[in-house]
């Protein structure tokens, strides 16, 4: 028989209702035996529910003094198991406001203990009725974003039912992210290191008023989400913008001297700008690798001279086809063409491989 208590749960909260200590019951209940709860700043008329739970043995209250974001408040949670808590096999973060059940819970910490490596998470079944409108619409897009962008095949990625085990922790302190960006950036990251996950199927809980206190902010935080896997992609159409500019003004400029090595000359320099370019903003914004390891410079320019040895030969190709060599309006749209399709191949290889996160490699 697995037992749960080997795991730790988490609970951020902001102005939680009497809701919450109903579920920090049924949790005890259910048996897990240390359950770590962050009041996020939450106002004085809804401290009752921290100062009932802070009264439980099983409880341990962690206070920020003003509300700093679900992603800090995890943070917080899990600086403290790391340091006080070692010993156990890892932690479910949930949510207080109803929407998961101790059960379910319970479920995800036997899948914890059992699977040891793998992240668990809770997901939902978003065509179930009672699933209003706006949650099931913006779960079935952001699950569309992360499979295209980011190769993440994920049925619940607004889920916060999840489950870390005591390996990973150090991993997810160093994830970016205050707020629910915090969330989708934890899901990248465990992508991103190779960090197996498990789902399990939980029960969906939408009952009228269960959902009320939830600070999930649709717009707003929708659009934070959006502009962080944006950003992936901005980068690379940047760098492919400066590309094709540069070999528009090289085959312009060169391309009647250079004949039949036009292109290839072309783009060999068009790229050396554009590679360098697209490898300082990939390390500073988009994958915010502080060093340049020798491994990542090997990766990344193995994957853009390869590239570009690839475009150079396509295009060669289709200038013997349509007799356009020295046709640099003709070429540029070939090359953007030919670039598009080139651009979605690299830019899967460069996440999974190029600066894929070996979490604890070695910095130089």
């Amino acid at each position: 028989m697995i037992r749960i208590d080997k795991v730790s749960i988490i609970i951020p909260s902001l102005n939680p209702s009497d809701k919450m200590v109903s579920i920090i019951t049924g949790l005890i209940e259910s048996g897990f035996n240390d359950i770590i709860v962050v009041n996020d700043g939450s106002a004085s008329e809804h401290l009752a529910p921290f100062d009932v739970v802070s009264k439980f043995p099983e409880c341990t209250v962690l206070n920020h003094p003003s509300n700093k974001g679900k992603g800090a408040a995890l943070k917080t949670a899990l600086s403290f198991f790391l340091e006080f808590r070692p010993e156990k096999a890892g932690v479910i973060m949930m949510d207080a406001d109803g929407q998961h059940r101790p059960a379910d819970a319970a479920a995800c910490a036997r899948e914890l203990i059992k699977s040891e490596d793998a992240v668990v998470l809770g997901v939902r079944d978003f065509l179930h009725p009672d699933v209003p409108k706006r949650n099931s619409f913006g779960n079935r897009l952001t699950a569309f974003v992360f499979r295209v962008i980011f190769g993440i095949k994920i049925k619940d990625t607004q889920t916060g039912l999840r489950g870390v085990p005591t390996s990973h922790i150090p991993l997810m302190l160093e994830v970016p992210g205050k707020r629910f960006d915090y969330e989708t950036n934890m899901l990248i990251e465990i992508e991103q290191v190779g960090i197996p996950f498990n789902e399990v199927s939980i029960q969906t809980v939408y009952e009228e008023g269960s959902n009320e206190r939830s600070h999930f902010r649709p717009f707003v935080d929708t659009l934070m989400i959006s502009l962080r896997l944006l950003k992936y992609a901005m980068s690379s159409l940047i760098s492919s913008v400066v590309d094709v500019g540069i070999f528009w003004f090289a085959l312009h400029s060169l391309g009647a001297a250079l004949g039949l090595w036009s292109i290839p000359v072309c783009t060999a320099i068009a790229r050396l700008f554009s590679s360098f370019l697209n490898f300082n903003i990939n390390k500073r914004f988009v994958f915010k690798r502080k060093k340049m390891f020798r491994s990542l410079i090997w990766r990344y320019y193995t994957v853009a001279v390869t590239q570009m040895l690839t475009s150079a030969l396509l295009l060669w190709i289709l200038a013997q086809l349509v007799d356009g060599t020295h046709a640099a309006g003709l070429m540029t749209l070939l090359k953007a063409a030919v670039d598009t399709i080139l651009f979605f191949i690299s830019y899967h290889i460069q996440r999974s491989w190029v600066f894929k996160h070996n979490y604890g490699a070695s910095s130089l």
